[in-house]
């Protein structure tokens, strides 16, 4: 039997599958305050057949923020639309965490009070847009601004959020939170440089571009403990202006850092694209060697690619992210080699429920 159906353990979570639902911005929060909702809690009980569900990128603070309808967990009200949805995913048998999200200068000023974003320095993304809605969801992709380069108040301001909205994913019912280390947003932008492009304090070297993603895993690890936290980075990824010619050697020095502090696993999001790089062998065979507690991959997966790295030890769990969108009964429609449902790619963003809940299932 293919190793995907397996139960597994992630820490003292019993997972029923090593099957991973990816984290997928939906932007189908309700407005005011970004508040996750009733529509919300179906589509991800209706998915709750993976062994761990990761949420969508999710909100730290006010200042987070860079796409619209995004939900947050620092308010009252956020916590209380989560803890609905963790509820609902745990009486269907998975575990879920929720990914901590801060975009940095991938943002606009319509979500910052009229404020720049904050970012390690004050370079505007050339190749990189947001997407920003009216109440009724009627949207356009549009140019970010240029940024304003972060303080050292700022940055603490900032890990402290990151440790705060942590709490708070606990409080809503999660199992633990994903910090978003990739994709060009926050994190990822101290993680990388091009050559002497970057003017932040915390500087160009090596150490000191990992230095931000460990004080905020440190942050959180105190809080929630570090058993409960994983971390998603993207070494391969470039789009968002994220070119760096130093950036795989960074991720492995950080993935050593990682397993010093023995967090829960680590998330390799791998571009998913047609064209997209090839991950290297021998970069997973270092990674393994680096970090030696869970490792998550996730990046166009079919069961085959999915069964060879499992079975070659470079990963333990594989997170799906598109067939999961138009297959709420993913797991077995894998599990039984049955076809898949095709993804409606203009209802990914925004909306109701069509495109979101009402892809049908095959029983």
């Amino acid at each position: 039997m293919s190793k995907l159906f397996e139960s597994t353990q992630l820490n003292e979570l019993n997972l029923q599958n090593r099957i991973v639902m990816a984290p997928m911005t939906r932007a189908r929060s309700s407005q005011p305050g970004n508040v996750p909702n009733a529509m919300m809690t179906s589509y991800y009980q209706q998915r709750a057949s993976a062994g761990l569900i990761i949420s969508e990128a999710t909100q730290i603070s006010d200042d987070s923020q860079g796409y619209s309808f995004t939900p947050g967990v620092y308010t009252d009200e956020q916590v209380s639309g989560w803890n609905s949805v963790t509820q609902a995913v745990h009486k269907n048998g998975a575990a879920m965490f929720c990914q901590l999200w801060h975009v940095g200068r991938v943002s606009h000023p319509v979500f910052q009070n009229g404020e720049k974003p904050i970012a390690p320095s004050a370079l505007k993304p050339v190749e990189t847009k947001v997407w920003i809605a009216d109440e009724q969801g009627n949207g356009n992709m549009v140019d970010c601004v240029e940024p304003r380069a972060m303080t050292q108040a700022d940055i603490d301001r900032v890990i402290a959020d990151f440790a705060y909205a942590a709490k708070r994913a606990i409080d809503a019912g999660f199992d633990g939170v994903e910090i978003h280390g990739g994709n060009g947003y926050l994190i990822d932008q101290f993680l990388r440089t091009n050559s002497n492009h970057r003017t932040d304090s915390y500087g160009v070297t090596r150490e000191n571009r990992i230095r931000f993603l460990l004080e905020v895993v440190d942050a959180v690890s105190n809080i929630i403990g570090a058993n409960k936290v994983g971390v998603r980075l993207a070494p391969f990824i470039t789009f968002k202006d994220m070119n760096c010619p130093d950036i795989v050697p960074t991720i492995l020095e950080a993935s050593k850092q990682l397993q010093a502090r023995d967090i829960g696993y680590l998330h390799l999001s791998e571009a998913d694209w047609d064209d997209a790089p090839v991950i290297p062998e021998q970069f997973r065979i270092d990674l393994r060697e680096y970090f030696t507690n869970t490792i998550i991959v996730a990046g166009s997966y079919t069961q085959a690619r999915a069964d060879e790295v499992l079975n070659k030890g470079y990963a333990d769990l594989v997170a799906f992210g598109r067939p999961f969108v138009a297959n709420p009964d993913f797991v077995s429609r894998l599990q039984h080699q049955q076809p898949l449902a095709e993804l409606d790619g203009a209802t990914l963003f925004g909306g109701n429920d069509h495109g979101y809940t009402d892809y049908p299932t095959l029983c």
